[in-house]
């Protein structure tokens, strides 16, 4: 149940990074951006936060996984 648990999440954090707008475009980018700080917006820092969740949880499933094997 807990390998598959895992598996579940792991496809998640790949289909949630795959989602993310890439942050650099090259020099482009860089005359075109309002704020020079880039603050990203609520949705954007939503993906962000959920992201780096998931990928806790995933490690700390791993190590788990790892102790009880």
């Amino acid at each position: 149940m807990l390998k598959l648990i895992w598996i579940i999440l792991s496809l998640f954090v790949i289909g949630l990074v795959f989602l993310r707008t890439p942050q650099n475009q090259g020099l482009t980018s860089f005359s075109t951006k309002n704020n020079l700080l880039g603050s990203p917006s609520s949705a954007e820092q939503f993906l962000n936060t959920l992201t780096v969740i998931l990928m806790i949880a995933y490690f700390f499933l791993a190590i788990l996984f790892n102790t009880l094997n």
